[in-house]
């Protein structure tokens, strides 16, 4: 799936997801003093650190955070908790280096740091991640929880005696393995069972086939360590990322501590509609949740709820689509009584993407998180409405934030050059706080990244971002790369990103655009390919790389493009619609649309927004839209990849573009990644992919 805010939308892309990959490394790479800068490598990758998750501890003195490293020897990636201090100075490990930590949260007393960790676990249970508290000033991890299965989230209550957790129904395995384990034996291996597909909605994406297991809230006492249930039903009580609006979307208390607001879809069939709505329930529940408050009445999602400090209101993302355009439709920020009955839209004029709602600590305003026109701001608006103040704004993304005692805010930033790093914003000043990846980056050479407007053919204005080679002289034309991005609901905004930043270290121009069907720019901008893919989107990305060529940046006979998920949906649309491009390389793509019913794990969105395929309009939609009906017009020699266990676009669909492209006699390589779904994973894959990008890339562009 994309990654990012909106996590639920199909084909979702690597130079979105690279940007998350590539944030992610082991160790750090000093320069040699007085050395000279040099170009970002492949290997740069497992240098790099992801940056993620700041929390102020309640004093206002700390920033609790975590940081993913890759390492490529031992072909993992392992997550570490570090303590910055909001005044400045040098970070502290607070987790072990060698287990994998992540989730760091403060006691509300601020004594206290409680993460998930599979720390203790043999390898097949590694992702049983459990709650564990470590003492701020000391000593070894405790672990608070555990339970058969893992723990999926966990918060604190506001007194600090006791945990909100969700868990997923238990495995029959997970049972046996528990029980095994208790009593000191090595649990049975048995043949897997068949799968039994009951549910419209039967598959996920690294998961595989769904079961009637669902996701319930339990409250955890400390002190005697009882876990009670205190929701139940054939529904989830959990906004899973995957879902529309569900991207940190979590379970919430109330300020003092009785009642708990979650995100759940309690219709008649869950899976065959969008509709989670914010609910109540008492944190004593005795009846496992047959008595909730149902807070939001709207038919389309409602997600991300978060209390007001005295208690009643509830801030929440609201989507007013209930129909098969919800996908594409505006999350405008509301308000609801949390007795229920009354709501109201604080943004709707905005017509922006928010995420992330925060009420403010004295209540009378609300924080969030806004996509506009390229820019992911830091930004707040009065709890009745009015003037939308942007406190963090400009050439720079904000990806999370956490507002402590004295209304200092915590972000997660990232600037062009600049992966994610913690911020602090206080008094209207934003000052960095930590420099994970310093010494890497003072040894690099990076590309400047350049923002440009230009129409479409029918004179619509569209936004790319272009990254030019370090270096770049005016004077020369650089071969360039159209670099596609998924979703298609996503938008390219200031974040680094290093597969741009690769692509230009190798001499390339990269072109980034925003195309009709990206978010950031209004709903009715976003809606443009609905039913149309490949038609307005592919007007935009040309009239990119016709303004770069116009400009002299980009040389016109040596360009390629690519893309991953839709954004490689978008590169078949291009190959098969113009020869221009001398290589292309899609990943994880899908051609002929048909073969995605059914198979992957879009059991409503196929339905939704093409129709039926057996009836003859729907099955008109399908064969017009699909790229694949088209193939015998392709000419650019294309590397196909993707994951071999990828639900979110089967690799049915890149074996499928190759052998029509092979016996077409079209050069063409298709490339498998076992165990991976539909990201890569797997930092020596992660490393083959970007070597292989560049080898078809300069092979075809440079004749090297």
């Amino acid at each position: 799936m994309r990654t990012g805010p909106r996590a639920f939308l199909p084909f979702a892309t690597p130079a979105l997801l690279f940007a998350w990959l590539a944030l992610s490394a082991t160790g750090s790479r000093a320069a040699a003093a007085g050395s000279e800068r040099r170009l970002l490598t492949v290997d740069d990758h497992f240098a790099l650190r992801q940056v993620e998750d700041p929390r102020i501890s309640p004093d206002g003195r700390w920033i609790a955070h975590a940081v993913t490293t890759q390492d490529l020897k031992k072909d993992e990636a392992r997550t570490r908790i570090w303590m910055l201090p909001v005044a400045g100075g040098d970070a502290q490990p607070l987790s072990a280096e060698d287990e994998d930590s992540s989730s760091p949260r403060w006691s509300p007393d601020g004594r206290y740091l409680a993460f998930l960790s599979s720390r203790g676990r043999d390898e097949d249970q590694e992702d049983r991640d459990q709650v564990w508290t470590l003492f701020r000033e000391g000593g070894e991890a405790v672990q608070r929880t555990d339970t058969a299965q893992k723990v999926e989230f966990f918060e604190w209550s506001p007194d600090g005696k006791r945990m909100l957790l969700v868990l997923k129904d238990p495995k029959p395995e997970e049972l046996a393995a528990k029980q095994a384990e208790e009593k000191d034996e090595k649990p049975e291996k048995k043949t897997p069972p068949p799968w039994v597909v009951t549910r419209r909605q039967f598959k996920q994406d690294y998961v595989g086939y769904l079961d009637s297991r669902r996701n319930h809230l339990y409250v955890l006492e400390l002190a005697t360590r009882k876990i009670k249930q205190i929701t139940s039903g054939d529904f989830d009580d959990y906004c899973e990322s995957y879902l529309p609006g569900c991207e940190n979307s979590q379970p919430a208390w109330s300020p003092d501590g009785t009642r708990i607001a979650f995100v759940s879809n309690r219709t008649d069939d869950p899976d065959a509609n969008y509709n989670t709505d914010i609910w109540v329930v008492d944190a004593d529940n005795q009846d496992r949740g047959a008595r909730l408050l149902r807070i939001t009445t709207n038919p389309g999602p409602d997600a991300a709820p978060s209390w007001s400090p005295d208690g009643k209101l509830i801030a929440h993302t609201s989507n007013l689509e209930p129909n098969s355009t919800a996908l594409y439709a505006t999350y405008h920020l509301a308000v609801s009584s949390s007795a229920g009955g009354h709501s109201k839209l604080l943004t709707r004029d905005l017509d922006r993407m928010i995420f992330q709602p925060r009420f403010s600590r004295h209540g009378d305003s609300i924080s969030f998180l806004l996509e506009d026109s390229g820019e992911q701001n830091l930004a707040r608006v009065s709890a009745s409405g009015g003037e939308l103040v942007r406190l963090v704004s400009g050439a720079r993304a904000v990806s999370a934030f956490d507002e402590g005692p004295s209304g200092a805010i915590a972000a997660l930033v990232s600037e062009p050059q600049l992966p994610p790093e913690v911020f602090l914003l206080a008094d209207g000043k934003l000052e960095r706080r930590s420099h994970i990846n310093d010494e890497l980056l003072a040894s690099l050479r990076l590309g400047e990244v350049a923002d440009i407007r230009f129409p479409s053919q029918d004179g619509t204005e569209i936004e790319a971002f272009v990254i030019k080679p370090p270096g770049f002289s005016a004077l020369r034309r650089y071969p360039g790369i159209l670099l596609l991005h998924g979703g298609p609901q996503a938008q390219y905004d200031w974040s680094f990103d290093f597969a741009g930043q690769l692509y230009a270290a190798n001499g390339y121009v990269v072109v980034m655009p925003n195309p009709r069907g990206s978010t950031g720019y209004g709903q009715e901008f976003c809606l443009a390919i609905w039913q149309a893919w490949g038609q307005r989107d592919y007007e935009d990305v040309l009239a990119a790389v016709d303004t770069v060529v116009n400009q002299g940046w980009a040389d016109p006979d040596r360009l390629a493009v690519t893309g991953w998920s839709y954004g490689g949906m978008l590169t078949n649309h291009v190959i098969t619609r113009t020869g221009r491009f001398k290589a292309a390389a899609t990943g994880a793509s899908a051609t002929l649309y048909v073969t995605n019913f059914a198979h992957d794990h879009y059991q409503r969105w196929w339905v939704d927004e093409l129709g039926l395929p057996w009836t003859p309009e729907g099955r008109r939609l399908y064969e017009t839209l699909s790229p694949f009906n088209k193939v015998d017009k392709v000419v650019t020699p294309t590397l196909i990849l993707g994951g071999k266990e990828d639900w979110n676009v089967p690799i049915i669909n890149s074996e499928q573009l190759f052998l029509a492209l092979k016996l077409r006699g079209v050069p063409s390589e298709l490339v498998v990644y076992p165990d991976e779904s539909h990201g890569i994973d797997k930092p020596t894959h992660i490393k083959d992919l970007y070597a292989r990008y560049l080898a078809w890339f300069g092979r075809y562009l440079k004749g090297r």
